[in-house]
């Protein structure tokens, strides 16, 4: 009976928990819609700036390898590291010995053949005088005839030889094919090359380092925004806080696919009169894909917000007007009202772009605010703050989020991180 009476006092206190539970859920669904309060931002005019990112590797214009075309021992150098040259300066000489016995081997050689050819060119005369006077036969007349012209062959070919021999000798004297300066020496005196199967590489000299070079990887779905004459910005990990600039001179249609991840490289024209940039850095490239000025922008969590289900929303409101845009592309130098995003846009924010936001009617603070569902296009994003094109007039108020009470003031949103110039 004991067990029983426990049983029972068990499935009572049950019964009352699923009661309380049901009767606060009841009573928060009732009052919710009277406690909902919202953080909101003010629709006005700013200015926007879409980026496309991507790293690239800085490198000269023009970068020359400068290799032989002759095997043997360096026995001179002329220039080092960072050493300036001009086109047609010797720069280093291979152990010339070997090819200047080759040179007089061969000019022997061909001595010896323009003897044997003026001996040949004496014996046919005196042959075609025998024949003349009928005391050869004509085999005899002909096997001269073509002994000369061997004779006069044997000489072409030594006269090659010679002269083949003569230019590896100079092949012995390395000399610098451009004006600029040695970025990279990758041999030493007494080192032996070997230029049998392939020319050894003996320099790297870059024509000049006041003009350089980004070649960036643009992600295949930022490329379609990314054309010839735009400017960029870009850093360096050895400058941190300086920004260069640059312009962005090729896109390149050849594709380079790694770990099915398909980019193109993009070449930005940098000029580097300090010669503070070097060969090889890596550049964090932000490429300025279009920039708008005084026009009416909201933040991206407005585009993203959705109300929960106590919200009392506008059904039947009117729309709201059209808003009036300026969207002519501001300078970048001396306007100290462009934003910068740290990151690049994956959607190039065609214009056409259809969105829902929610517009508050009343205050952010009361209870049983209302909420005013409006369809909206969109421009260009900057990752924060997106161009407003129609659907919105300055001064309406976007929903941005829920408030949470204690935590939050339920006023505008601001982001902490971006100077924003309002006009």
């Amino acid at each position: 009976m004991a067990g029983n009476h426990r049983s029972r006092r068990l499935t009572w206190g049950i019964i009352a928990v699923i009661v309380v539970i049901g009767l606060g859920v009841w009573y928060f669904r009732r009052d919710h819609k009277d406690t909902l309060q919202y953080e909101t931002a003010v629709v006005e005019p700013g200015n926007l700036i879409h980026l496309v990112t991507a790293t690239g590797t800085l490198n000269p214009v023009t970068n020359v390898t400068v290799g032989c075309q002759v095997s043997g021992q360096i026995s001179k150098l002329f220039a080092d590291y960072n050493s300036p040259v001009t086109n047609g300066q010797l720069i280093a000489q291979i152990n010339p010995r070997t090819y200047q016995a080759q040179v007089e081997q061969a000019s022997a050689d061909l001595a010896s053949a323009k003897a044997n050819l003026e001996l040949q060119q004496v014996e046919t005369a005196r042959d075609a005088q025998l024949f003349t006077n009928k005391l050869i036969s004509g085999s005899d007349y002909d096997t001269a005839v073509a002994t000369l012209h061997e004779a006069e062959a044997t000489v072409q070919i030594k006269q090659a030889a010679l002269d083949t021999a003569g230019a590896n000798l100079g092949f012995c004297d390395i000399y610098s094919p451009v004006d600029g300066m040695v970025i990279s020496r990758n041999v030493d005196v007494g080192q032996t090359v070997a230029a049998s199967l392939q020319s050894p590489v003996l320099f790297q000299i870059a024509n000049s380092l006041a003009q350089m070079q980004i070649d960036a990887s643009v992600d295949e779905a930022d490329i379609g925004g990314v054309k010839e004459g735009q400017s960029v910005d870009f850093t360096v990990d050895a400058y941190p806080n300086r920004t260069f600039e640059g312009i962005v001179t090729q896109v390149r249609n050849a594709p380079t696919t790694v770990n099915n991840v398909v980019t193109y490289d993009t070449v930005i024209g940098v000029t580097n009169s300090d010669y503070s940039l070097k060969p090889g850095m890596t550049a964090s490239v932000s490429i300025i894909v279009a920039q708008h000025s005084h026009v009416l922008e909201i933040p991206n969590a407005a585009l993203r917000f959705q109300p929960s289900e106590g919200a009392i929303i506008e059904t039947n409101a009117p729309s709201a007007p059209i808003a009036q845009n300026n969207h002519n592309a501001g300078e970048r130098s001396g306007n100290p009202g462009w934003r910068h995003s740290g990151q690049g846009a994956h959607e190039h924010g065609e214009r056409g772009s259809v969105h829902i936001v929610y517009v508050l009617s009343g205050n952010a603070s009361d209870k049983g605010a209302r909420l005013k569902a409006v369809q909206v296009k969109t421009g260009i994003t900057d990752n924060i703050y997106t161009e407003v094109l129609s659907g919105l007039k300055q001064g309406d108020r976007v929903v941005t989020s829920l408030a949470i009470p204690g935590l939050t003031s339920g006023g505008e949103t601001q982001n902490p991180f971006s100077m924003r110039r309002r006009f």
